[in-house]
């Protein structure tokens, strides 16, 4: 079993979340949208559009999203089979935080990292599919 097949997100946390936002508007030219982020569209090598995308996103630190985690980030990751990872992980002894989750976005799953770090684990819907939220 493939574990993770590439990532799917990349979200943090700040202080002011708005002007952060803006900041990366205006000096990196990210394309911010109103949710608080952007996806960014897979190409080839020849920069012809590819199956996927990766979401950045940019969240207040009251939203707490990344709990029980501490760190001010968190990595989505691409998986096959989110529910076949989380099995296998837990026999592993890693600590898995609660339990799968499915939605029109696709199924997802978190794990603890030995530093405390949340991870998420991000299956991405089989048919009429979307990119990560």
């Amino acid at each position: 079993m493939k574990r993770v097949t590439g990532i799917g997100g990349i979200f943090f946390q700040a202080k002011d979340a708005p002007a952060l936002r803006e900041w990366y508007r205006k000096h990196l030219g990210i394309d911010v949208q109103p949710w608080g982020g952007t996806t960014f569209p897979w190409t080839t090598a020849e920069g012809k559009p590819a199956d996927g995308s990766t979401i950045w996103n940019l969240a207040s630190t009251a939203e707490a999203p990344f709990a029980p985690g501490s760190a001010s980030f968190m990595i989505n990751y691409r998986v096959e089979d989110v529910r076949a990872l989380v099995k296998v992980l837990e026999e592993e002894g890693c600590q898995v935080h609660g339990p799968v989750e499915e939605s029109e976005w696709g199924a997802f799953g978190w794990v603890i990292d030995p530093e405390g770090n949340k991870i998420e684990l991000w299956e991405p819907p089989r048919e009429g599919k979307k990119d990560a939220p």
